[in-house]
């Protein structure tokens, strides 16, 4: 028992320096790693880089360094690492193939943070669905739909469609079409929404707003009526200038068509 304990001592002594510079490499490179992840985000911060795009990257260089150091500690104590490298790198790859999705979907969002046609409070419509810009994270886009649903997309599917955002002009373009009867006073007809249209404080001089015939069409004569407003007040303007085009054209004695059918009945005898 005491030969035994004897060759554990031997052993330990005459590893005793390697487990200490095992030791010294694991600590001293986790501090080494925290203060180069540190001075990362802080170049990224000056750079103006995006928030979550720049917390991915410190994120992706300190597990990159850990890894790094582990391995050289781990070496350090006579553990063999090329076996355990090759395996690292197998299950990477078998973890790639079986993420395709989320791997394109990651690709994606750092595409969107990059590139950045869109932004945060943006209202816009892309993969399908039309909202404003909650939060753009590395898998998903988070939309809220204006009838306050929560939307998640996918990155991929947003990149991989049309994308429309409706808040990077500062103005934006209403088209409205009214029809009024072909007996009707035209002239009239678009002096009155042109009237609706200037006393509108939220309707901008510049673009000047437009009303003119854009068709004669089967049953009516249709005036186009394209005001310019910011886009926050694109709805509220919308639902006032309509509502408010049905009154003050009927007042003006304006008659605005509406299909019409005429039914005949006949007795057999």
């Amino acid at each position: 028992m005491e030969g035994l304990w004897d060759k554990v001592y031997e052993v330990c002594m005459r590893n005793a320096f390697n487990l200490l510079a095992a030791l010294l490499i694991f600590f001293i490179g986790r501090w080494a790693i925290g203060l180069l992840s540190d001075l990362v985000s802080r170049a990224l911060d000056k750079a103006n880089i995006d928030k979550t795009l720049a917390r991915f990257i410190r994120n992706v260089v300190y597990w990159v360094m850990f890894v790094f150091v582990c391995t050289a500690a781990l070496n350090k104590i006579g553990v063999e690492t090329t076996s355990f490298i090759a395996l690292l790198g197998a299950a990477g790859l078998a973890v790639g193939l079986a993420l395709q999705g989320s791997l394109s979907n990651f690709a994606a969002g750092v595409m969107i943070i990059l590139f950045r046609p869109f932004k945060v409070g943006d209202f816009i419509s892309a993969g399908g669905v039309m909202g404003t810009v909650e939060e753009i994270q590395i898998f998903n886009t988070i939309l809220n739909a204006p009838d306050n649903r929560r939307e998640i997309v996918p990155n991929s599917k947003i990149t991989g469609d049309n994308v429309t955002n409706f808040s990077a002009i500062d103005r934006r373009r209403i088209d409205m079409v009214f029809g009024i009867s072909y007996t009707s006073d035209m002239k009239k007809a678009k002096e009155v929404l042109m009237n609706i249209l200037l006393a509108d404080p939220r309707i901008l001089k510049d673009p000047e707003p437009v009303v003119a015939v854009s068709e004669l069409a089967e049953s009516s004569v249709n005036l186009v009526c394209r005001p310019w407003v910011k886009p926050d007040d694109y709805w509220k303007v919308l639902f006032d200038v309509t509502e408010q085009a049905k009154l003050d054209l009927e007042k003006a004695g304006i008659v605005i068509p509406f299909p019409q059918r005429d039914i005949h009945l006949y007795k057999h005898e």
